[in-house]
């Protein structure tokens, strides 16, 4: 069974900065993927970022691209997510995900459906 906690979710000012948690409880860690995403409140939930853990490229939304990066510690776990420039739009739950690292998850890691695995989100608030 794989779990996920996600942490560092606050209330910050536009053109401030954060950086998310996520601990992935999981033996093999480097068969897996994850995905953060994000819900605002009264719209669907959508596709932030992926990485891979055994390295390679991380893809990103065009929303947050420039603004947001997604890097990982293989000895902890632990997939992080730093978000600079904060914009009140910005604001949402975000959640991690995981799902074991295969080409079909790749075809389709911007869906969540992609994903298995889900942490219990973190809330981001971002103040005009």
């Amino acid at each position: 069974q794989v779990q996920l906690v996600e942490s560092g979710g606050e209330l910050v000012q536009a053109g401030g900065s954060l950086r998310l948690s996520c601990v992935v409880s999981v033996t093999d860690i480097r068969r897996y993927a994850t995905g953060w995403f994000r819900q605002a409140p009264g719209k669907e939930r959508e596709f932030v970022a992926a990485l891979r853990w055994n390295g390679g490229r991380v893809y990103y939304a065009d929303s947050v691209k420039d603004r947001f990066t997604a890097s990982r510690e293989n000895s902890k776990n632990t997939a992080y997510l730093q978000m600079d420039n904060l914009k009140p739009e910005d604001t949402a739950v975000y959640y991690c995900a995981a799902a074991l690292s295969t080409l079909d998850f790749w075809t389709n890691y911007r869906a969540q459906r992609a994903y298995e695995y889900w942490g219990q989100g973190t809330q981001v608030t971002v103040s005009s």
